[in-house]
């Protein structure tokens, strides 16, 4: 007997070693800041589903959405230091780590999303470099809709601007409120629907989506679609967490990027529409900005995107200079 079991047990450590081995399953967090019906939450599941399905389970990607405690700034980091391996970031909310990224929230710089495409792509190389340093790798970027101005009163004119009280989700918006004599805050999404209750805040700079998740039309009137900033998300991945992959994985993690991005980026008119709508369901108001308006607020925000020039990274440089160039400006 014990000879047949000294047998058996060769046998199986045989047979265990000539047997090739598919990588042990690996298990991802993914961070996204937003709810997880926003957009940006929902692509990012969508991406990990892609993933998942093309590894055929071996590399899993769990989102938490909200759930996470880190905040958008500090993200560039979270993901650098592995504490979590994949984050989608808003890019201009890394512009405190890297200048370069405060570009693409200029103000008044793109006009529209197809402006926004032509500066991203110029932009992307660049933006890949910053990431690398940073010890990350770029899988996708995906935009939001512009950001608008949201109001307890009509503003039809410059001058409707001055004494507001608005919640700005970033430095070049804060700028914005600062030329035109408004008083801009700095509160986080979760503060904001109890400070405009309360009247700490008249207003809010921030882009449809974002309308809808806070439920805009029980404390705000209007929407002047302004397109102060249109910003962009990029997710990113550690990059020793991604060389540990077996290549097929690192393929497929490229592959469903791409693919998200080009998903994210198409249907991106049709949400903001979407949104838009709802808020106009609920009773906001949609005020079409006047061409004077909008040219008064290029001609007051010139000083702010010239002043960032002068302090702007010579990567930074090149990109502004190229996108003028290319939509002829």
């Amino acid at each position: 007997m014990e000879k047949l079991l000294t047998v058996l047990l060769v046998s199986i450590v045989l047979i265990f070693s000539m047997t090739p081995f598919s990588s042990a399953k690996t298990i991802w967090n993914a961070n996204s800041v937003w709810p997880a019906n926003n957009h940006h939450s929902v692509g990012l599941n969508k991406f990990a589903k892609k993933v998942n399905t093309a590894t055929k389970g071996e590399l899993d990607i769990v989102v938490h959405s909200s759930a996470l405690g880190y905040k958008g700034p500090e993200l560039l980091k979270v993901v650098r230091d592995g504490l979590v391996p994949v984050s989608d970031i808003l890019i201009s909310n890394a512009a405190n780590d890297e200048k370069i990224f405060q570009i693409v929230t200029l103000p008044f710089l793109v006009r529209n999303f197809d402006e926004l495409h032509t500066l991203i792509d110029i932009a992307r190389p660049y933006f890949d470099k910053t990431a690398q340093k940073w010890g990350q790798k770029i899988l996708y970027t995906a935009p939001w809709p512009g950001a608008g101005l949201w109001t307890k009163n009509e503003v039809k004119k410059l001058a409707d601007l001055k004494g507001l009280k608005t919640r700005a989700y970033d430095k070049n918006g804060a700028m914005v409120m600062e030329a035109v004599g408004a008083t801009p805050l700095n509160l986080t999404f979760s503060e904001v629907y109890t400070a405009l209750h309360a009247g700490v805040i008249d207003s809010v700079i921030t882009s449809s989506p974002t309308a809808v998740d806070a439920k805009f039309w029980e404390v705000l009137k209007y929407y002047e679609p302004l397109n102060i900033t249109i910003a962009t998300n990029m997710v990113t991945v550690n990059q020793k967490a991604f060389d540990k992959l077996p290549k097929a994985q690192q393929d497929a993690l490229v592959k469903a990027g791409k693919e998200m991005e080009k998903s994210m980026w198409a249907g991106v008119k049709k949400w903001d529409k979407d949104m838009v709508t709802t808020c106009n369901k609920n009773g906001i108001k949609t005020v079409i900005p006047s061409k004077k308006l909008i040219a008064d607020l290029e001609n007051v925000t010139e000083i702010i995107r010239a002043d960032w020039l002068k302090g702007a990274p010579d990567d930074a440089r090149k990109i502004y200079a190229e996108f003028t160039r290319r939509i002829k400006r």
